[in-house]
């Protein structure tokens, strides 16, 4: 991820001094690298949202293993990309949205003061959005399948009992909120 994090600031040639607070930065530690300030920024901004799939993609191969006990890991696999597919295409749109939210001021200036589409693609407040939202979703096509497929080893290999069955509590029989019996 650092990699292809820094090939996407180097082909942008982004330098992250686009703020006043990175001004700020550099003025008070002038020997700081501020490009290497937006690098930790994209990974950041990138982990909260591989998180978000990477926990949820081994949780549906776990569900989908307890409901199918028998699934081989094959199965669980193509199962399991089958959710990611659309997981990958809603939290895409989320990040997309969540980096346009954050420029918005920036989008609404370059509106106010007339200038061209060209320019503002070409401005690097911009750009470091539109980095951020590239390398962010590709992590997540990439977390899909890698998780899903680790997590189909795993629980392919734990055992079937422990996975497909529910603890019980104690020898009574267990009861509904009503009082009645669970037969």
């Amino acid at each position: 991820m650092n990699a292809l994090i820094s090939v996407f600031i180097n082909w942008a040639h982004l330098t992250g001094n686009t703020s006043d607070e990175t001004g700020l930065i550099h003025s008070l530690y002038p020997d700081i690298q501020i490009k290497g300030v937006l690098l930790a920024g994209v990974i950041i901004g990138s982990l909260g949202v591989l998180d978000d799939v990477t926990v949820t993609q081994a949780t549906s191969v776990w569900e989908l293993s307890a409901a199918n006990p028998a699934a081989s890991r094959r199965e669980l696999f193509g199962a399991g990309l089958r959710i990611g597919r659309a997981h990958v295409a809603s939290v895409v749109n989320t990040l997309v949205l969540a980096y346009a939210g954050a420029a918005l001021p920036i989008l609404m200036m370059f509106a106010i003061s007339g200038v061209g589409t060209g320019y503002v693609l070409s401005t690097e407040q911009v750009a470091i959005e539109v980095v951020r939202g590239l390398v962010g979703s590709l992590g997540i096509i990439t977390a899909v399948p890698l998780t899903t497929a680790l997590a189909a080893m795993a629980v392919a290999d734990r055992s079937r009992d422990l996975v497909s069955q529910p603890e019980k509590t104690g020898g009574a029989a267990e009861s509904t909120a009503a009082g009645e019996p669970v037969q």
